[in-house]
């Protein structure tokens, strides 16, 4: 009850969130407050790029105090209210802050990137744009688990020899070789347990939460790292790396004719207008509620082909299970959400699919002890 609880207040609260702040841009562009505050930075800047920034930089601030309220409340009381955070307010405060310094260093070369592509490319600044963003998401790919994610976390080598050796035979298997295997604080902020395959090339890793290592057996790691590899084996990231690449070019390209279609709706004249860029942000809302589905329809496909890799790969399908449901219980997850609010908001598939999808999958594997394996996912 207090999973479905707390996925629903979460979930009630984000599509609240995101209905509020697209009536609030566009009352600020309609009601005139977007050219009035344009033409008041401008009194102070004669740069344009100068303008831009601070222009952009004025509407984060507003909208970071009007939500701060919202914020709180989703990040930090309502994951003490359901026993989820270990961080107390002033480590919270530290970690948005840190995520904010970071968000800047990496959304200022873009904004001014993106401000320059439409100045000199005019209608055609989605194109070079888009290129520049594939490269940026290669590059940030590569330099997160060396770079950023040290900034959140601290790193380690992983302790145990013998799970070590596990997957190493595991990534061996699957066709890659992985030196580098650590376990980061991830207790440091909260209760719940994750791992991650990260980084291209020289810089790829497999990284556990502290809080995985120490409540699940090295079985049921296995079965974890085997899903994440899974992802690898089946392709996956070549396969988003691709999708996104196209989705990316495709979208920038609608969002710049529908917003060079709309401007004299609000009686801009120019695409480099600044008053005019905070269209680009409707535009963008609006068709990202059209991709968030289509986009999960296909995570959804690739999680279940890393399930079935991990079952194809361990031969362990119950230990998969009894992690599948302890990780749930765990974070908190809803394990049976409507099928619609699944189809449209989620990336995996609930976890009664999972395992339901797994038993069939796993054949044989699971029919000696077949009475033994729970039907639903209350039983851990």
């Amino acid at each position: 009850m207090d999973a479905k609880k707390y996925n629903n207040i979460k979930l009630g609260i984000g599509i609240s969130k995101a209905i509020i702040s697209f009536i609030l841009v566009l009352l600020f562009i309609w009601l005139g407050y977007s050219q009035k505050l344009a033409d008041y930075i401008s009194l102070s800047f004669n740069e344009k790029y100068l303008v831009f920034l601070v222009f952009i930089f004025s509407i984060g601030i507003v909208s970071s105090i009007l939500f701060a309220p919202v914020n709180f409340y989703t990040g930090f009381y309502l994951e003490h209210k359901y026993k989820l955070s270990n961080q107390t307010f002033g480590k919270w405060l530290w970690e948005n802050l840190k995520s904010s310094l970071v968000s800047l260093a990496i959304g200022i070369p873009i904004l001014l990137v993106f401000y320059f592509t439409m100045n000199q490319f005019g209608d055609l600044w989605w194109l070079p744009f888009g290129v520049v963003m594939f490269f940026v998401s290669v590059v940030l790919t590569q330099i997160f688990p060396v770079l950023i994610l040290p900034i959140f976390y601290k790193l380690t080598p992983i302790d145990s020899n013998e799970l070590k050796s596990k997957i190493e035979a595991l990534a061996s298997d699957a066709g890659i070789k992985i030196e580098n295997i650590y376990k980061f604080d991830l207790s440091k902020n909260t209760k719940k347990a994750n791992a991650a395959f990260t980084g291209l090339g020289e810089t790829k890793r497999i990284i556990l939460g502290d809080t995985l290592i120490d409540n699940y057996s090295n079985e049921e790691i296995e079965t974890v790292i085997a899903h994440e590899l899974g992802h690898y084996k089946k392709k996956h990231i070549v396969k988003n790396i691709i999708y996104g690449t196209v989705v990316s070019f495709l979208t920038f390209f609608i969002i710049a004719l529908l917003y060079q279609k709309s401007l004299n709706w609000f009686g801009f004249l120019s695409i480099t207008q600044i008053a005019a860029l905070p269209l680009l942000a409707l535009w963008s809302m609006l068709i990202g509620v059209i991709q968030m589905p289509l986009g999960n329809i296909l995570s959804r496909k690739f999680e279940y082909e890393a399930d079935e890799y991990a079952i194809d790969s361990t031969k362990m399908p119950r230990e998969f299970i009894n992690t599948l449901e302890k990780l749930t219980e765990q974070n908190l997850g809803d394990k049976e959400p409507h099928p619609f609010v699944e189809w449209f908001f989620y990336s995996h598939p609930s976890i009664k699919n999972r395992i339901n999808s797994i038993k069939q999958k796993a054949g044989n594997l699971l029919k000696p002890n077949n009475d033994n394996i729970s039907t639903g996912v209350e039983t851990l």
